[in-house]
Parts: structure tokens; C-alpha cells; sequence
């Protein structure tokens, strides 16, 4: 998010920040959001366990308060560890898109670069793709591949994948904004 945030205040990306929405209060991107001046909102999840949709509800309703439509909005997900309800993504549909430290389809969910130390991958790294209602099954946007080194731990690994993905994420965000990916079915066509 902070990347994101970065390089739109940079003019490198054509877009407005309209919010950053949290879960918890005390989330550390509410506060570097804050500094940016981007506006902040927290909808507290506690109170939802089980209903997605209902919980959804509430984002929507912020998202609208904001401007931030299924017509010109584009919802990114950044440390956001919940699974959206089938109903937000068929709204938002190809407007919503996460970065998952993996390239995916390989070890998606959560715990990735454990999952691709305990398999034996020679290589990992990070994918930015739209959220479908799959668990990090849309559409791939971008992904960037780092060598898995012999000696590596799940830290030092994390470490590395997350240099490349503060890189590609704002890259994805710049390529959305200037109209430049398509979806195609289950692929997308970068102009």
C-alpha cells in the first residue's frame, strides 16, 4: 500500500487515492495513509465472523462514500486478510486486484514462501492478479520470479519476494489506471 501510495503522490501513477479502508485500528498502513493524506476508514470485522456478504456490505458502502465505484473505482487488497464474498467481487469484478508472495497458480493461500521452501522450489516471487472467487485464482497481471537460495529461510525469502512485489504492485496499479490491461478470459493482455 505504501508503495501504491508513494508513487501516485509521485505522479507516477494517474490515479487518485479516494481511501484506505482497515479491519483493525490499529492497522500500521491507517497511519502511514494518514500521513500521505489519504483519507482512512476502519470497519471493524469482529463483529461478522461467518458473514462475508454482510461484512462486504460495509465496505461497499464505504468504497461508495468515496467515489470509489464498480464504473471507476479499482479496490487493492494489501495486507487485507480476509476473503471477499462471492457477491463483492461479481460488483467489482475486474476492478479488484491483490499481490500474492508467490508465483501463482503455484502455492497460493496463505503461508506461501513456507509452502515453497517445504516443496523444494528453486524459484518463487510475487504475482499482482484481479481477485475472482477463488482463492488466488484470477486473472495474473504481472508477476515478478526470485531465486530461492540454498541457505534461505522463510524470513529471508519473505524478504526478498517483498522488494519485488513493493516494485510490481504500483506497476500493476499504473498499467490499470492507464487502461492498459485487458481480460480475456482467464488471461490478461498488457498494451
Amino acid at each position: 500500500m505504501e508503495s501504491i501510495l508513494k508513487s501516485i503522490k509521485k505522479k507516477k501513477i494517474p490515479i487518485n487515492p479516494a481511501v484506505v479502508i482497515s479491519n483493525k485500528q490499529d492497522a500500521k498502513g491507517l497511519k502511514i495513509a494518514e500521513k500521505l493524506g489519504v483519507n482512512i476508514e476502519v470497519v471493524e470485522s469482529k463483529g461478522f465472523k461467518g458473514n462475508r456478504a454482510e461484512y462486504d456490505k460495509q465496505i461497499i458502502s464505504v468504497l461508495t462514500k468515496y467515489g470509489v465505484t464498480p464504473r471507476n473505482g479499482l479496490v487493492c487488497l494489501a495486507g487485507f486478510m480476509r476473503i471477499i464474498s462471492p457477491e463483492f467481487v461479481k460488483k467489482y469484478k475486474n476492478r479488484i486486484i491483490n499481490i500474492h508472495p508467490a508465483l501463482l497458480p503455484s502455492f497460493p493461500g496463505l503461508d506461501a514462501q513456507k509452502q515453497a521452501l517445504e516443496y523444494g522450489a528453486k524459484y518463487s516471487g510475487c504475482t499482482v492478479h484481479f481477485v475472482d472467487a477463488g482463492m488466488d485464482t484470477g486473472p495474473v497481471i504481472i508477476q515478478s520470479v526470485v531465486k530461492v537460495k540454498e541457505n534461505d529461510t522463510e524470513k529471508s525469502l519473505s524478504k526478498r519476494i517483498l522488494k519485488e512485489e513493493h516494485k510490481i504492485y504500483p506497476e500493476a496499479v499504473n498499467l490499470f489506471a492507464r487502461k492498459k490491461i485487458k481480460v480475456i478470459g482467464r488471461r490478461t493482455k498488457i498494451s
